[in-house]
């Protein structure tokens, strides 16, 4: 597919993110993407079959965005305090910014009988991000700023938390020194004493 077909996959998925983060997965129809992009049905269907698709596209493209941010910066020797910060000063944003958060969405599709089975399922979400933080975890531990952890155990720590706090953020207000406090513990959890000030 060529550089305008490119172009208006990006165009469907920056539309179609923002109709999930409002409505939830399974309260988004095709016909509901063609009236926010201005796309015919035939224009929307050249270049996707279903809302499950879309939603799976956008979900690998966070993803892959995370995980070639954290590749990249390990593989030019940035120091993993400097990621760990720049990411848990991210994440702190995102868990009050309950109008662009997918936590809904990402429930209700995943536990969808059909996906909850698939190789598409949570679980390998789960997995690769796993992949990806314990990866930087270790890179901090090797590099002696990060306290010697286990990493799996942090990752949990982090995702779960994360997550649930973006969940609730939908359901209720959440006061903004909630992930404050939980991007606190991390950094106490990891940062050796010297490099938290």
């Amino acid at each position: 597919m060529g550089t305008k077909g490119e172009k208006t996959k990006h165009f469907i998925c920056e539309a179609a993110f923002r109709l999930f983060a409002e409505k939830g997965f399974k309260d988004v129809t095709m016909k509901d993407i063609c009236e926010k992009t201005g796309l015919s049905r035939g224009g929307l269907y050249r270049h996707y079959d279903s809302t499950s698709q879309i939603f799976l596209e956008l979900i690998h493209t966070l993803m892959a965005d995370q995980q070639n941010e954290f590749e990249e910066k390990i593989k030019a020797k940035v120091p993993a305090r400097e990621i760990l910060l720049h990411v848990l000063n991210r994440y702190e944003k995102e868990m009050l910014d309950r109008e662009h958060s997918l936590s809904i969405a990402i429930y209700e599709f995943f536990s969808g009988p059909s996906v909850s089975k698939s190789s598409n399922s949570i679980q390998q979400q789960y997995e690769a991000s796993k992949e990806m933080w314990t990866a930087l975890i270790r890179y901090g531990i090797q590099t002696g700023e990060f306290s010697p952890v286990s990493p799996e155990a942090v990752y949990d720590l982090i995702v779960f938390s994360y997550q649930g706090v973006r969940m609730y953020s939908r359901l209720m207000e959440i006061e903004e020194t909630i992930p404050k406090h939980i991007t606190s513990q991390i950094k106490s959890l990891l940062l050796k004493e010297r490099e938290k000030k």
